[in-house]
Parts: C-alpha cells; sequence; structure tokens
C-alpha cells in the first residue's frame, strides 16, 4: 500500500470552534470499538461542520470505494478484476452505512483478508519471475499510466502485468551497470564482466528492492495502518485538504508547524535498507551521550521498558516517528556499530531545535543599484501549543529589522515551496508592509463572510518590496501575495500562478469524551475545511490561485504543472467563486507595474537560460506517465537524452561561474552558529546555493528597477 500520489503540502489554518451534536455510535460493537468510534466521529464531523459537505449516501460510499482499493493497490497488479468484482458488490454501497453507524465495519477487513492473500501470491510471482533472464533485445513496452490500466482477469494477465514491470525495474538497473562498466573499463585491474553476468546482477538488484518492499508491506504496515488510510479516503473525498491524523502523525504534523521538536538530536539517512545515523546536533542526547555515532545503524527502538520494534520495513520518515516523542521520556536504541558489535544506548528526549532548516532567515545581496535584503520563508509557522514558542510573525519582524540597520534599499520575501500555515501570523505580516486595513476575507458554510485586518497603522518597511512564488506556494502564501498584489504594494514574480488553495482548516479531536477542542485526541486528529477564504477584492484563490506580476519560468514546479497535481487538477477540489469587494485603498507610493514588468520582460528576451529551461521542462513533462520502452536500445537512447536534459537544466539554473552575485550573512548572524558545525555548513550551504540562483537574480533586478522608479519620483 504505497501512496505515490499524495502532495506533502503542510498546511494548518486556525479557525472559530464550532458545536457538534452527536448522535448515537450504531449498531456496532457495545462499547462500541476504537475503530467503531474514530469512524462514526468523523461521519458526525463531515455532516455537520464541514464547509461544503458531501452528502454521505451510496454515492459518497462508491467513490470510497474506488479511493481505497486505489491506494491499496495503486499498480494494479495486486488483486484481480474478479477480486474488485466481489468486493465491490458486497461492499461499495455499504461504507456510508459504517461512517453513519447503521452497521458494523465490514470493508477495511475483507479488503484486507484478500490483500493478504494476493500479496503471498505476487511474492512468489515476483520471486519466480526474477530467477529467469530478460531478453533486452525484445521490442515491447511498459505503461506506467496506472490510471489507464484495468485489474488483471486472470493469472496470466497479472503475470505478465508483474513480468514488465520488473523487466522494466531491471533494465534500469542493467543500464546503469553498462554504464559503470563502460566508465570502469580503462582502471588498472578491472576486469569486464559477461552481459549475462551484468544481467543477472541487475536482477539480484531488482530482487532486493522488491523484497524490502514486501517487508514493509507485511511487517511495518499494520491493520491500523490500513484503516487509518480508510478514513483519510473518506475525509479526502470531501476534500483535498480535510485530513485525518492518528495520533503520532499529529504530533509529527505540529513538530514540523512549530520547527522544533523532542527527541534524540540525530539526523537518519535510509541506506540499502538500512536506517543509519546521519549527523548528530551539537549538545543533543545522542552527542551527549558519547556513544551514538555517524554510520552507526539503528536495528531496534523501544519506547522506554517496552518491547523493542524491529526497523525492518522502515523508511526515514518512519523511524523518526518513533523516535521523537515528549521531552523527558525514555528511548532506547539498538545500534550496530561499523565494527559489527551491537549496543543499547538509553537516552532522555529534549528539545531539538531546527532554526537554520525551518525558521526565517536573511542575507544581503549586494546589486550593481542598491543593497538588497532577501528573506527566505519555508512556511508560516507556529508553534500553537506554547504561547511563547516560535512564530514566523515575530521572527520576520526581526529579519525586517536587521535589514533596516542595514539600510537596504528594497527588500525580497522568497515564499516559493512554502505551502501555507497560520492564518494569524500571515495576516499579521502583511500588516508590516500596508498601512491598517483589510487583509483577508473568510466565509463559513452558512454563507457569512467576514473580514481579517490589520489593526496597526504603523508600517514596518515601506520601500521596494518583491515577493517570490511559485506552484508550490500554498494557502497563507497565497493571502500574502494576493495581499500584497490587491494594495499594489510590490510586484510578485514567479511561475504563472501559485497553488490554488483557498480553504481554512481547523484540528478537532476525535474522542468525545474530551471534548472536540482537544485536538490531541488519542483516537487522533480531523483537520476539517470550514471555510473558505476570499482576497479583498472579492475573488478567491481557489482552483485559480495569484497569478504572477512578472512570470519566470521555473523547473520543478513548473513541471507538476503539467503533472496536473495543482488544486485545480484534483477532482474533489471545492470550486471558485467570489464575493463582494472589501473597501481598502491601494498603497500610496505604488509602482508602474506594467513598466516594471516591460523591463523584466526585455532582458529574459536576452536571457537564453529561462528560455531553454522552458523547452527542456516542458520536454520533460512529455515523457511523465508514458509507456516506457523495455527493449535496451530504445531505453538508452531515451535516457541519454533525459540525462542530459536533466544536466543541462543543472547548468542553466545556477549563473556562470564568475557571474555569482554577492551574497553575505548579515553582521549580527556571522556567528550565530559557531557552536554546532553542521547547522554553521548547512547555513554557509544556503548562502552559497544563494548566489547562484538565476530566479533570484532576476528578483533583484527587478528590485533595482523599482529602486530606480521610486528615486525618480523622489528626484522630480
Amino acid at each position: 500500500m504505497i501512496n505515490k500520489r499524495n502532495l506533502p503540502i503542510v498546511l494548518l489554518v486556525l479557525a472559530g470552534g464550532v458545536f457538534v451534536a452527536f448522535r448515537t455510535l450504531g449498531i456496532g460493537s457495545n462499547p462500541p470499538t476504537k475503530y467503531e468510534r474514530i469512524l462514526h466521529s468523523v461521519g458526525e464531523y463531515l455532516e455537520n461542520v464541514h464547509y461544503s459537505p458531501k452528502a454521505i449516501d451510496d454515492k459518497f460510499s462508491k467513490e470510497v470505494f474506488r479511493k481505497y482499493l486505489k491506494e491499496v493497490d495503486a499498480e494494479k497488479d495486486i488483486f484481480l478484476q474478479s477480486d474488485v468484482d466481489n468486493l465491490g458488490g458486497r461492499y461499495s454501497t455499504k461504507i456510508d452505512d459504517e461512517i453513519l453507524g447503521t452497521t458494523s465495519i465490514q470493508f477495511v477487513p475483507a479488503v484486507t483478508e484478500v490483500y493478504r492473500k494476493r500479496l503471498g501470491e505476487t511474492e512468489a510471482l515476483y520471486k519466480d519471475i526474477l530467477s529467469h533472464p530478460f531478453d533486452f533485445n525484445k521490442e515491447e513496452d511498459f505503461n506506467q499510466n496506472y490510471d489507464e490500466l484495468k485489474f488483471p482477469t486472470n493469472d496470466a494477465e497479472r503475470r505478465e502485468a508483474w513480468r514488465k514491470r520488473l523487466k522494466y525495474l531491471t533494465l534500469e538497473r542493467y543500464s546503469d551497470l553498462l554504464d559503470q562498466q563502460e566508465t570502469n573499463k580503462t582502471k588498472p585491474g578491472y576486469v569486464a564482466r559477461t552481459t549475462e553476468a551484468l544481467e543477472k546482477d541487475a536482477r539480484s538488484r531488482s530482487m532486493k528492492v522488491m523484497d524490502r518492499i514486501y517487508e514493509r508491506l507485511k511487517i511495518k504496515e499494520t491493520d491500523d495502518d490500513r484503516f487509518n488510510m480508510f478514513v483519510q479516503c473518506i475525509v479526502q473525498s470531501m476534500d483535498p485538504h480535510t485530513d485525518y491524523f492518528p495520533p503520532v502523525e499529529k504530533r509529527y504534523f505540529d513538530e514540523q508547524m512549530s520547527g522544533h521538536f523532542f527527541g534524540i538530536g540525530a539526523s537518519l539517512q535510509y541506506d540499502d535498507g538500512n536506517i543509519k545515523i546521519g549527523s548528530l546536533v551539537t549538545g543533543s542526547p545522542a552527542w551527549k551521550s558519547g556513544k551514538v555515532g555517524v554510520g552507526d545503524i539503528i536495528q531496534k527502538v523501544a519506547q522506554g521498558s517496552q518491547e523493542p520494534v524491529d526497523m525492518s520495513g522502515y523508511f526515514t520518515e518512519d523511524a523518526i516517528k518513533i523516535i521523537r516523542g515528549q521531552k523527558g521520556t525514555e528511548v532506547r536504541l539498538w545500534l550496530k556499530k561499523p565494527d559489527g558489535s551491537v549496543q543499547m544506548v538509553s537516552l532522555i528526549r529534549d528539545e531539538i531545535v531546527q532554526d537554520e532548516l525551518t525558521f526565517a532567515r536573511s542575507a544581503i545581496v549586494n546589486s550593481p543599484k542598491g543593497k538588497i535584503g532577501y528573506i527566505y520563508l519555508p512556511e508560516f509557522y507556529a508553534d500553537f501549543d506554547n504561547p511563547k514558542g516560535s512564530r514566523c510573525s515575530i521572527d520576520v519582524a526581526k529579519e525586517i529589522f536587521k535589514l533596516k540597520e542595514q539600510k537596504v534599499d528594497g527588500i525580497v520575501l522568497d515564499l516559493r515551496d512554502n505551502g501555507g500555515g497560520s492564518l494569524y501570523d500571515v495576516v499579521q505580516m502583511a500588516g508590516f508592509f500596508v498601512e491598517q486595513g483589510p487583509i483577508v476575507q473568510v466565509r463559513d458554510r452558512d454563507g457569512k463572510p467576514s473580514i481579517i485586518p490589520d489593526h496597526d497603522k504603523q508600517v514596518l518597511y515601506d520601500g521596494p518590496f518583491a515577493v517570490m512564488v511559485n506552484e508550490l506556494s500554498a494557502s497563507a502564501s497565497e493571502i500574502f501575495a494576493a495581499a500584497i498584489q490587491d494594495y499594489h504594494r510590490g510586484v510578485i514574480i514567479g511561475s504563472t500562478s501559485t497553488y490554488g488553495k483557498g480553504t481554512v482548516q481547523r484540528p478537532y479531536g476525535l474522542d468525545k469524551n474530551l471534548g472536540f477542542l482537544d485536538a490531541n485526541s488519542e483516537l487522533g486528529t480531523l483537520k476539517l475545511t470550514l471555510q473558505k477564504f476570499y482576497r479583498i477584492n472579492g475573488g478567491s484563490t481557489q482552483l485559480r490561485g495569484v497569478a504572477s506580476d512578472i512570470v519566470l519560468p521555473d523547473i520543478y514546479p513548473d513541471i507538476y504543472e503539467y503533472s496536473k497535481i495543482r488544486e485545480k487538477d484534483n477532482p474533489d477540489a471545492l470550486p471558485w467563486d467570489e464575493i463582494p469587494k472589501a473597501d481598502y485603498n491601494t498603497w500610496k507610493y505604488a509602482y508602474d507595474v506594467n513598466n516594471i514588468k516591460a523591463m523584466s520582460n526585455e532582458r529574459l528576451k536576452n536571457n537564453n537560460s529561462f528560455t531553454l529551461i522552458r523547452q527542456d521542462e516542458e520536454w520533460l513533462s512529455s515523457i511523465q506517465d508514458k509507456v516506457y520502452p523495455l527493449s535496451l536500445k530504445k531505453y538508452r537512447e531515451e535516457q541519454k537524452k533525459v540525462k542530459e536534459t536533466v544536466k543541462q537544466l543543472q547548468t542553466l539554473s545556477k549563473l556562470p561561474a564568475g557571474n555569482e552575485m554577492n551574497v553575505q550573512a548579515l553582521p549580527q548572524d556571522a556567528h550565530k552558529y559557531d557552536e554546532d558545525k553542521n547547522k554553521a555548513d548547512r547555513f554557509q550551504a544556503w548562502l552559497k546555493d544563494k548566489k547562484s540562483d538565476i530566479w533570484l537574480a532576476e528578483t533583484v533586478n527587478v528590485v533595482d528597477d523599482m529602486i530606480a522608479q521610486k528615486n525618480l519620483v523622489y528626484n522630480k
């Protein structure tokens, strides 16, 4: 059950509380089981609280049925069509009854029973197929667009689907081995292997990959995992941003939002089926112990005196979630040392702050026309459980003050890949750049719009201002960019438009005995869509996002646009609409955006890099989710072009050597990470990356144009 389709965009926007009247929990077990309590509570919330609920009926049931089978068997090579037909005939119109509590939970256990049986069959199948050589001279294709495929009708069709899948997996490795042999053949003492030996080696490597996948499916994934996936399919059938979080997932989500967590202070790496220690945070429990070393393999993990969990089948994120926990609690690790010995280490969790990765940070770009302040904000983070905890609005304000001390002539705020976060903080931040007035409008399920304003008349920064965005700038990022654009306060620069998430969510605990406002229920948490937000000009950012004033082709986000993973491409997304415009006055020192845009366009005409980036990304996007050749000759021809294109994109995305920008840390940050070499190295690597960032370079050019325009007005 490998989920390949969900885009991990982290969003948590707070809204007002509501009252939910719970009905009885149905005719299931008495008392109801944990699963029944979760499912029935979810049904109540969806019906009574969701912004735009769909009827929980047979139609909804069939939709959830399709979604769940797609998640369980995304590649359609586990189940047979007869399994789907049988399960559909029995349960496709019964899921709504399970949600509403009029029948006991039967669907997921029934799917699990069939799945386990087929898993054993397909495990034997892949082992048998990979025990025989492949003919890479044969002209045939492998269709990896699983949405177009149907479930196999019999064992022969399923075997053929597996044969092609495994042949493609092996072909990738066989081609790599041929490349390696070609590279090494001139080295002294190197003995070339036959093509038969290379093909056998490639099949062996494919076998290891499949064994790891099935080890995870059989050992790591539990009944809880399968049920949690079922609940997620239910809630996301309402809209893409209503989510179900089991307790561990909720804790991890909160950690991502707050920028700190309680753990041992070690980065983890997945290496050839093992979870290894990658680095240690200076001063952390792992570092202080003196018993944890880089390169150690984590074999088992235990919570205090509990039984240890074998890390077999775990990926890095899985391991992170169970190693982290509450402050002051014990976690025991069984570590395999480089010398082969195994040592059990007991550690007490403590707070770990990821300030150099998660929090706002800034730098100075010295341009030909001035000194430009650059602020990078990876997300609109907030520690909701700690009033004194980190908040992005407070941190960004500090960065602005630091930049003003350096007498910058303009500021760039980088919101690329920023998936959103705290609504409170985005309103505060927009207020740093505009005078008192509305920032965003919201409307609830009753259709009542309300305006969320900035009450502070003070403007923290009133100089030239640009905001960088791309297709993965979502939610709070879109609120900020829209407000800046509607006030004519600055210039929005980036991809054609932002992601297009215009909905507001709030977390609710599912244990009614604790109260729905307790978002840390042992039954899990529902992050529920309660409202839609609207620009102050009345239009929604839902589906359409925020269109950039100046469009620069980006690499990966634009590929995402072609791959159709934005909000507008999700069939369950809420529609675009608009409400009346709010009452506001545009920025009194507004820039002539058309003139600035014209100057940027003129530069772009003479910038071959952006033209080639657009051409390359269009070609790479055209070969996604397609039919792939299984003959060695055609595969290598295509891969050669792919590698050349990717290499060219990597070159194009960087300024040529000798033309890098002059990017420096602020004097106040020069020794910020002296006590932790790993953090210091990551900060320096970040600064180095900014020096050659071609998108930042053009944004700095735009701000230079704004500075010139401002000076021209003042001189007049």
